[in-house]
Formats: structure tokens, sequence, C-alpha cells
């Protein structure tokens, strides 16, 4: 179900339409606008909550956004401007789909989200407890995201309780699927500490010592994934096996248009949807 939620959330990230509206309230720049969108339902935070949560940005990246932006975006513009950036690149993506399909897929991911234990998972509670939307876009987009949060904040307990931290986990990945290194550099992290993070890696058995992925750690970090599925799996047990594969049905179409948006090497890590 992942694969099928997080494109529709993934539009704030990418499409021109999210980037003009986080523009307009004086978000000039991508990350601006990425820092002060996703971090807005936390309110005014200050950097340390953030450092925290999302995990994977070095800390002097996320200090020269935050808690500056807030000086020239309030919280609640943020969060406006990320709704109303989504909404119109959502109404373009699946303009060509009834509004029945629309409605229908927004109630049952509202559902899904809705049956979310987010008890120790801060960026899932805080967007959880934001409003719905009046319309069928915005509450789908609101529920995927919460839906998206809710899943990566199981996914950090995972890796913590791996022992990884943010550092490893990117270097990981590059040596996992090949992800550019510019993915690891464009969170922050100097050439310096991705190289420290490699031989740690390797001194645990993960890694080759040409930075290759071994069997040892393919094999630990599975059991992250398994993890991390296992703690998301409440909203789709609540939803039934009818239900999911209902809304599995009504995103499919949704999730490759938005997909498209999606560029290869994209530090979200999406596999492309089958067929």
């Amino acid at each position: 179900m992942w694969t099928h939620f997080e494109p529709v959330h993934a539009v704030t990230y990418f499409h021109p339409r999210a980037r003009a509206a986080y523009e307009a309230v004086g978000l000039r720049g991508y990350w601006r606008g990425y820092f002060a969108g996703r971090a807005a339902p936390l309110g005014a935070t200050e950097a340390a909550p953030v450092i925290a949560t999302f995990f994977t940005f070095a800390p002097p990246m996320v200090t020269r956004a935050l808690p500056a932006v807030w000086r020239l975006a309030t919280p609640q513009e943020a969060l406006r401007a990320r709704l109303t950036g989504a909404v119109q690149a959502l109404a373009e993506l699946t303009y060509e789909l009834p509004e029945t399909h629309l409605a229908e897929a927004a109630d049952l991911l509202e559902k899904a989200a809705g049956a979310a234990r987010t008890a120790g998972r801060v960026l899932g509670a805080v967007n959880a407890a934001l409003p719905t939307g009046e319309y069928p876009l915005a509450r789908m987009w609101q529920a995927a995201t919460t839906l998206r949060e809710h899943r990566g904040d199981g996914h950090v307990a995972a890796l913590v309780a791996a022992d990884l931290d943010p550092v490893e986990t990117l270097t990981w990945r590059v040596a996992l699927d090949g992800t550019a290194p510019e993915y690891l550099l464009g969170r922050g992290w100097s050439e310096e500490q991705w190289h420290a993070a490699r031989e740690r890696l390797a001194q645990r058995g993960w890694l080759t010592p040409d930075g290759a992925a071994t069997d040892h750690g393919r094999v630990a970090f599975q059991a992250v994934e398994d993890a991390t599925d296992q703690a998301a799996a409440h909203p789709w047990q609540a939803l039934g096996p009818a239900g999911t594969d209902r809304l599995r049905e009504l995103l499919e179409p949704i999730a490759r248009t938005c997909h498209t948006l999606i560029p290869a090497g994209s530090p979200i890590g999406l596999p492309a949807l089958p067929g």
C-alpha cells in the first residue's frame, strides 16, 4: 500500500504548482518550502525536533532553515500553502477521473489513516491531528500524508533499534540500490562523514571494503524493513482485505500518474508500480 499512497503525498515535493504555492507565501527555494511545509504541523519549532524526526538530514542543514523560515511564513501559512499546492497538483493529475472515484478513494484513505496508532509517532500524530479538508483531493492528500508520516516514524524507530545512525542509513541505501551519492551529499553530510559511515558499516559486516552490500547486511536490513511493515500494518488490518483491495484499485491510476513526477534516484526510494 505504501507504493500506492506515497506518490499521492509526494506531489508536494515535485510538482511545480506545489513549489509555486510555497513561493507565494514567501518560501522561495526548494528547501525552505520543504522544511517549512513538512515541519509546520509541529508549530513554530526550533531545529532540534526536526533533526530528530526527519532523521536523515545533517544537523547544520536543518539549522540553516529552522527557525529562520518562520520569519518568512507562519506555520499556518505554510500549512495552507502545502495543502493548496498539493490539491492543485492532484487536480491537474487526476482531471480525467470521475468525482465519485476520487471521493471513494478519499473515504477509504481517511478510514485507514483514522485507524493509525500514533502513540510514539510524532510526525504521524501531528498530521493526524490536522483538520481534514472539505473536498476529496484535499482529504485524499491529507490522509495519504498521515499514513506516510506514520509509516516513516515506524521506520525511524526500526533504524534506531538496529543501531543505524542517519548517515549510515543513507550510506547503506547508496550501496544497496545504487542510488547516486549526491543523494547523501544533498542531505548535508560531508564526504568525510560518508566515508567514515562506510567504514563503520564495513566493520559491522554490512559492506565489503570497497563499499558493496554483503549478504549479511541485506539480511540484517531486511529485518528493519519487516519491522517497518509490521509497525505500519494496523491501518490496513482495520480497513480489512476487501477495503484494502478496493483502495489499491482506486489508487492505482492516481499513483501511476503521480509517480511520473518522482525523479529517478529520488531520496524517497519508491519503487515503480509493477506492470
